[in-house]
This record gives C-alpha cells, sequence and structure tokens, in this order.
C-alpha cells in the first residue's frame, strides 16, 4: 500500500471516493434527461375525447411508419368530410320534397370578402360620380364622338419580345397602328400622335429582353397610367390556340370598385370601339381581383353534339328539303391570345411628363400594410 508523503492519505480510499462521487453524479443527470424526455412527449400528444392520447405523426421518428399514419388520419379526415356533404345533400332533398326552404350554405371566407372598408367604393347611387363621367377625359370616345385610334410603340432599346408583344396586341384592339420608336423622345411621339388625331398611345418597355411594363397615355390631355406586366404568353405558345376574326371585340371590365378603379376602368375602356361586332364571336378581358389586372382574350364556339339515340337515328328533313341534325348545342371557349397580368404602379395627371407632372395616385411600399388592403 502506497502513501502519499505530503498528505498522509492513500491512492486507494481517494479514486474509490472519486468513483463514487462521480456515479452519484450520472445517476442524477439521468433522471434529469428522462424527465426532460416525458415534458415534451406530454406536450405532443393529442388527447381525443375518450381521453386516451393519440398518436400523431411528428412523434414517429420512422418515415414509412410517420407516412404511413399521415395517410391514414387524411384518409379519415376525408371519410368525414364526405359524411358530412352526404348529410347536407340529404337535408337538402328532404327540403325540396317538403317544399321547405333550403338550409343556407356556408359562405367561405376569402381575402376579396373580408377587404377593409373603402370610403372610395363607387355605389350605384352616386351622382356625382356620374355627374363627373359626363365631363371626363374619356367621355367624347365613350360617347361615341370620336372613333378609337391607338398608336403602339417600343421602348428604345427593346428586343424580339416587345415587338412580338405588339403584334398580337395589333390583333386584339382595333384601329391600332405601330410605329418603330428609333431615337424619338416620348414627348415627341405624343406630340405627333396628337397631331395625327390619336386618341391613345400604348409604350411597351423591355428589361433584359422580357416586356415588363406597359405605358398608356390618353390623348389630348391624359392621364398617363403606368402598368407592371409580368406573366406573358404570347399568341403562338398558347396550347391549341384560337385564331381571331377582324371583328370588333366584345370588352369585359370585373370588378373595378373604387373611384381610382372606375377611372384605371374607363382608361381602358377609351381603347375599344363601343359597337361591338358580335358576329365574331370574340371577347378581351379585363378582370381586377387584388389589384392585379389579369387579361384574357377569348372567341366563344358553338358545337353540336349528338346524344347516343340521336345517333342510330337518320337525319330529319324539313319541309324546304334541308336537313338538320339532332343534339345538343354546347358553347365553350377558345382562347386567342396574348395572356399577361398588369398591376398600377402610378397614374399621371395629363401626357407623359417625368419632371413637372402631377400624379393622381402612386404606389408606395408603405401603403401594403394589410393583405385585405385594396385600391382597384
Amino acid at each position: 500500500m502506497h502513501f502519499d508523503q505530503t498528505s498522509g492519505i492513500s491512492t486507494i480510499s481517494l479514486s474509490l471516493f472519486t468513483a463514487t462521487i462521480r456515479g452519484m453524479g450520472n445517476k442524477r443527470k439521468d433522471r434529469e434527461v428522462q424527465s426532460d424526455d416525458d415534458e415534451p412527449m406530454k406536450s405532443r400528444t393529442k388527447s381525443t375525447d375518450g381521453g386516451k392520447p393519440q398518436l400523431l405523426p411528428s412523434m414517429i421518428k420512422n418515415k414509412e411508419k410517420r407516412s404511413a399514419l399521415y395517410a391514414k388520419l387524411k384518409l379519415e379526415k376525408k371519410t368525414e368530410k364526405r359524411k358530412k356533404a352526404k348529410a347536407r345533400e340529404a337535408l337538402e332533398s328532404k327540403a325540396l320534397e317538403l317544399g321547405e326552404e333550403l338550409p343556407p350554405k356556408k359562405v367561405p371566407r376569402t381575402i376579396e370578402n373580408t377587404r377593409e372598408a373603402d370610403e372610395t367604393v363607387c355605389r350605384p347611387d352616386d351622382e356625382e360620380l356620374f355627374a363627373g363621367n359626363d365631363a371626363d377625359e374619356f367621355s367624347s370616345v365613350l360617347n361615341s364622338q370620336r372613333v378609337p385610334k391607338v398608336l403602339m410603340t417600343t421602348c428604345r432599346f427593346n428586343s424580339t419580345r416587345g415587338p412580338a408583344l405588339i403584334k398580337d396586341l395589333l390583333t386584339v384592339i382595333p384601329n391600332s397602328e405601330y410605329y418603330k420608336r428609333g431615337t424619338y423622345d416620348l414627348k415627341k411621339i405624343v406630340e405627333y400622335a396628337n397631331n395625327k388625331e390619336y386618341t391613345s398611345v400604348i409604350v411597351v418597355h423591355t428589361s433584359r429582353r422580357e416586356p415588363d411594363a406597359l405605358l398608356v397615355i390618353g390623348l389630348p390631355n391624359g392621364p398617363t397610367a403606368h402598368f407592371k406586366l409580368s406573366n406573358l404568353v404570347l399568341h403562338k405558345d398558347l396550347k391549341n390556340h384560337g385564331n381571331p376574326t377582324g371583328h370588333k371585340p366584345e370588352l369585359v371590365l370585373n370588378n373595378f370598385t373604387t373611384r381610382l378603379g372606375h377611372r384605371v376602368g374607363r382608361l381602358i375602356q377609351s381603347l375599344f370601339p363601343q359597337d361591338p361586332e358580335f358576329r365574331g364571336r370574340r371577347v378581351v378581358t379585363f378582370h381586377n381581383q387584388r389589384d392585379f389586372i389579369f387579361f384574357r382574350h377569348h372567341r366563344y364556339i358553338f358545337e353540336s353534339k349528338e346524344d347516343k339515340q340521336d345517333a342510330n337515328d337518320q337525319n330529319n328533313e324539313t319541309e324546304d328539303g334541308k336537313t338538320t341534325l339532332k343534339g345538343k348545342v354546347i358553347a365553350r371557349l377558345q382562347e386567342c391570345g396574348p395572356r399577361f397580368t398588369l398591376k398600377l404602379t402610378s397614374l399621371q395627371h395629363g401626357t407623359f411628363d417625368t419632371k413637372g407632372g402631377e400624379y393622381e395616385w402612386v404606389h408606395k411600399p408603405e401603403m401594403d400594410t394589410s393583405r385585405r388592403r385594396f385600391f382597384l
């Protein structure tokens, strides 16, 4: 047995003492770790109606078992939803048989129907709004006193996509012409268009070889609207697209509800003639949703679809000797293109003027305080 000369305590007794101290510390740590593991397990378990905790997929470490449990829970949720739908249909059919009123349908909660209240929303009994329509810059065109005539051009440094978009727009907007920009300033182009009695000027701006903005200038006194352009699909890139005729299209403007939206809608309306030719079956749509204006160009087609019983019968002959096919007439839409999305960034008084121009409305980042706040 070896003794330490300095302290007089044996090395064996010292090593035994340190081992016992370490063992006691490890047991204490194990108890603390076990108690910590139990707390998140209790918090992750979801108690059911019977009082038993339900196992959640996030509690399972094995990937296959976790995905199997998730699929099982998803199937249970789907079957429960289907049962509720069948019960609702049974109540509706029973109410129809008894002649009672149908149960009220639940309206889903969306961003559109929960938008913030806006004082500038137009009302059908607003006399001031109708009086302003007769005196604004678009009244002469919309009252058919002037024929719409549109000049289209590009920015100075444009790519092939800019003229390609203008080529498609020429088929959409009747009585429109394209002029190459060259080195002319936009103010000189506006002055030239005024002298030639054009009613509007459209400028397609490109960046990195892709059209990214659209400038619409009303003549002779404005206003000037600047739109951000995105999600462009040209006529040639659309699958199963149709070829439009030269007839004047019908114009559909949806959801321009505020004073600003009403003004932008009248600016867009002034680009098109007010006497559409329904024989051409062309429809041009500007649909506003959450301040994004979606542009679509369609033509509607009428097709006769024969029934199975009518297909076996022969064609009927009328008194004039003409044959008529039996069957249902079905109407469908065929997209002609182009397709793009616009977002208003500014509306300026008068014609284009970057230095001394006054703005009616400008979009700023600090205006986006809520997802349920819209301006058009």
